[in-house]
This record gives C-alpha cells, sequence and structure tokens, in this order.
C-alpha cells in the first residue's frame, strides 16, 4: 500500500505518518530524511546531494525523484510507503508517477488532511515548550498545572520556535495553499484522493484514515 499525506505545517502529518507506519508497517518517507541520509551514504548520488546542501541550495526534482526511486527499494518498503512533505507541486507529481509507473509502484491512496487556517494558525502559534526538557504546552489547550513551571521536570525555562509566530504560520499555509492546490484536482481525476477533518482530534483523525484504507 503506497500512501502521500497531503495538508500544511501544522495538520498533524507527521503524526499520522507515525501511526500508519506501526499499524500497517509501511515505510515513512520524509524528504528531509532522505536527503540526509543520502547525504551521509557515500554514495555517487549522495556525494551529489552533499554537495549541494552545502552550498545551501534546493535539490531539484529530479534528484529528489531519484532519491525516493532508491529509497522505495530498501526491504521496509516491501509492505509500501507514506510519503510526507512530497510532493508540493504539479511537477513534481507528475514526475514522480512517472517514476512509480517505471518501477511498477503504482500509489494507491492521497490522503488529505482538510483544516481551518485561522484555528491552525491559532494551534500552531499558541505552542510553547519548556526549555530544560521539551514538555509540550499551548496558550490555550495545555497549559502547565502551576503556571511557569513545568510539569515534567519543574523547570521555569519555557521557550517557543521562531517559525510558530502567527504571521509566519500565515505566510506558510499561503505557499502550501498556492503550490498544492493543483494537487487535488489532479490525484482526484485519478480516483485515489481522499479527504479528512484535520481538525478532529488525533484519533478521530486516525480512524477516518483507517475506514479509508480498510474500506
Amino acid at each position: 500500500m503506497n500512501l502521500i499525506l497531503l495538508g500544511p505545517p501544522g495538520a498533524g502529518k507527521g503524526t499520522q505518518a507515525s501511526h500508519l507506519q506501526k499499524t500497517f508497517g509501511l515505510a515513512k518517507l520524509s524528504t528531509g530524511d532522505m536527503l540526509r541520509e543520502a547525504a551521509a551514504s557515500g554514495s555517487e548520488l549522495g556525494n551529489h546531494v552533499k554537495g549541494i546542501m552545502a552550498k545551501g541550495a534546493l535539490v531539484d526534482d529530479e534528484i529528489m525523484i531519484g532519491l525516493i526511486r532508491e529509497r522505495i527499494t530498501q526491504p521496509d518498503c516491501q509492505n509500501g510507503f507514506i510519503l510526507d512533505g512530497f510532493p508540493r507541486t504539479l511537477a513534481q507529481a507528475e514526475a514522480l508517477d512517472v517514476m512509480l509507473k517505471q518501477v511498477g509502484t503504482p500509489l494507491d491512496y492521497v490522503i488529505e488532511l482538510e483544516v481551518q487556517d485561522d484555528i491552525l494558525v491559532e494551534r500552531i502559534s499558541g505552542r510553547f515548550s519548556c526549555a530544560k526538557c521539551g514538555e509540550g504546552y499551548h496558550d490555550t489547550h495545555k497549559q502547565p498545572a502551576t503556571r511557569g513551571v513545568c510539569d515534567a521536570c519543574g523547570s521555569t525555562e519555557f521557550s517557543r520556535r521562531a517559525d510558530d509566530k502567527a504571521e509566519t504560520v500565515a505566510k506558510r499555509l499561503e505557499a502550501y495553499h498556492a503550490q498544492t492546490a493543483p494537487l487535488l484536482p489532479y490525484y482526484e481525476s485519478q480516483g485515489v484522493l481522499a479527504s479528512v477533518d484535520g481538525m478532529a482530534d488525533i484519533a478521530e483523525v486516525m480512524g477516518q484514515i483507517e475506514a479509508i484504507l480498510r474500506p
């Protein structure tokens, strides 16, 4: 079973991918992880990727497709894979389809986690964590039991990610919708697109996805 998870930053793709990995025995393929693994591999392609990354340049679509092609031949992909973070554009989706057809590994499902932008901005921009142990909190949904004191380790120091600011999140969402909107009709025309309510509780989203995969 081969899947793509689509959804903006903060929609919960990573959480759902981890659950599907355990439940269905699928390999979770993150583009970031693949790039780092390739750069450390010492292979010809990996050395090329390492050089590009060392210059701070972006890895082009052709190389990314090549990395995915190599990755899905590995033993842990025998039962299938979940792509998280790729494709992001229509050109990438088309190139991915060509490659998957060449190796005889077509996509079975593309699952979109639908979200409401305003709620997602609030969800992400309200996040903060303990600077000492990393325990996660939220301005609205999960404050420490004793205000200003970490429940897990008792630290009084907290931090927020710079890219979790409301303005930054809003810009990332704009970019996601601009790039990804064309993917939805593209995959819908292939009969592989399914959408779930990404704003529901984590367990409920899991249930919706499993209902799609186990009709």
